[in-house]
């Protein structure tokens, strides 16, 4: 699973697959692209943290203290437009 550091395979659609086989995975059931997973009490402050660290190295991203919004990751959606988010520099000309 996943391709850190590869500007070229990160798009939406294989971002979004990425995190949703890792919380289906980890959280026991699929969720849609707008389902709060914490609102629906399937993540405690643990696994929070270890989806930070997923994402900080599955996508060679540094997640920092500003970054910890719950808005940023209470849901695939919103994970998912958070990584891209983080990485879209990396496609930019130097």
């Amino acid at each position: 699973m996943g391709t850190p550091n590869n500007a070229d395979a990160l798009t939406g659609p294989v971002v979004t697959k990425e995190l949703s086989e890792f919380l289906t995975a980890n959280l026991g059931q699929e969720l849609a692209p707008d389902d709060d997973y914490f609102t629906m009490g399937l993540v405690n402050s643990l696994f929070a943290m270890e989806l930070v660290t997923f994402v900080e190295r599955q996508y060679g991203i540094e997640v920092q203290v500003e970054d910890l919004d719950l808005d940023n990751f209470r849901s695939l959606g919103r994970l998912r437009d958070f990584v891209l988010a983080k990485t879209a520099h990396r496609g930019a000309p130097a």
